[in-house]
């Protein structure tokens, strides 16, 4: 039934500086935009990933949520990468913020941190092939 994730939506405070980030660090492609219905004014972008995924921004954000690492609810998007040092290097090329470096996590996969514009934290991830994720969809084909 389920196919994947279709988009995560954020809502920004800086479309065109959001934009840039996820273009020019992480890779994503401005794929269209979509007005109100109501008067053809700005509302969503759509940035597509891979597949069948996409990132939506909407524009109009003013107010933080107040976050920490034991806020209930969204805690951070992960992406996952082909390779975890190549995305590394992008993320210290375009000036993006650098949180953590790639190190291999406690599921053996590879993983770095950086976060947007907005401050929503985004892991990148490296499957490795003996990672309890990798093993899981291989027991699913």
């Amino acid at each position: 039934m389920i196919q994947g994730i279709g988009h995560v939506a954020f809502r920004v405070r800086d479309m065109e500086r959001s934009i840039r980030f996820y273009e020019d660090t992480l890779g994503f492609r401005r794929a269209f935009d979509i007005p109100r219905p109501e008067n053809g004014e700005p509302w969503i972008v759509y940035l597509y990933g891979a597949g069948s995924q996409f990132l939506e921004l909407f524009y109009g954000g003013t107010r933080e949520i107040p976050g920490g690492d034991e806020t209930i609810g969204f805690f951070h998007m992960c992406i996952a990468v082909d390779d975890i040092q190549d995305i590394w290097r992008k993320i210290t090329e375009t000036g993006a913020p650098q949180d953590d470096a790639p190190k291999q996590g406690a599921d053996f996969n590879w993983q770095c941190w950086t976060h947007d514009p907005d401050g929503n934290k985004i892991e990148l991830m490296q499957l490795d092939p003996n990672s309890p994720q990798m093993q899981f969809i291989r027991s699913q084909q």
